[in-house]
């Protein structure tokens, strides 16, 4: 099936599509755009399934879109992405789309019901991460997970860590937003700047202006590195 392989094409015909899931993300992702021409940066709402409606109803009113990027602040894994840090997916996971046995968690991989994984758009992720990496921004690329329930606990962290080797960074709406692009054979990227470690919550240790302020950073290099293409 064409929507489940690895986009490897540098060319993109057509405008990009930007998701967000509120306010704030969209207008960090704006200020960074500067007004680009072709981009459309909408909301997605918070969690999978209004990611993937607010999705699939943007590429079918407003299309024809090339490239859909689900963009956003989100946590951090340790060891993996640090506080004020950007991620570039290199794979959106479903990582809590599953079953619970008697032996432990299944994934629907394994129940045989689809896919937990989505692809991305493989050489424009390498682009954009070198483009970060040459500004002098701190990048890095592995698995972005979905979930439905934000990590609350180091317990849950280390599950997800084992469950997704590399597992980089952690959200709520990639794999949405990935699937109703798939659903109409386009590539997808997912952006997410950390705002705080994936564990424990300790609000009082969240940097969401930090994260808001990396994510300004990181469209305005999606911004060049799309000029370039």
């Amino acid at each position: 099936m064409r929507h489940l392989e690895p986009y490897h094409s540098q060319q993109w015909v057509g405008r990009v599509l930007i998701m967000t899931a509120v306010e704030a993300e969209r207008d960090a992702v704006l200020r960074g755009l500067r007004g680009a021409k072709e981009v459309d940066v909408m909301l997605a709402g918070v969690g999978a399934a209004s990611a993937a409606a607010h999705t699939a109803r943007a590429l079918t009113a407003s299309g024809p879109y090339g490239l859909v990027v689900s963009a956003g602040i989100g946590g951090g894994f340790a060891g993996r992405a640090e506080v004020g840090s950007i991620v570039i997916a290199d794979a959106i996971v479903a990582a809590d789309l599953g079953a619970e046995t008697g032996e432990g968690f299944s994934s629907l991989d394994e129940l045989g019901f689809g896919t937990t994984r989505m692809p991305v758009a493989a050489s424009l992720a390498d682009r954009l991460q070198a483009a970060l990496s040459a500004a002098g921004l701190p990048a890095c690329s592995g698995p972005v997970l979905t979930v439905a329930t934000v990590t609350g606990t180091a317990e849950t962290a280390r599950e997800l860590s084992v469950r997704v080797p590399g597992a980089a960074a952690e959200a709520m709406e990639g794999y949405g937003v990935a699937a109703a692009a798939a659903m109409f054979g386009l590539p997808a990227l997912e952006i997410r700047t950390i705002s705080n470690a994936v564990g424990p919550r300790d609000r009082s240790a969240w940097r969401i202006p930090d994260a808001l302020a990396a994510l300004e950073a990181a469209s305005s290099t999606l911004r060049e590195v799309l000029q370039q293409l």
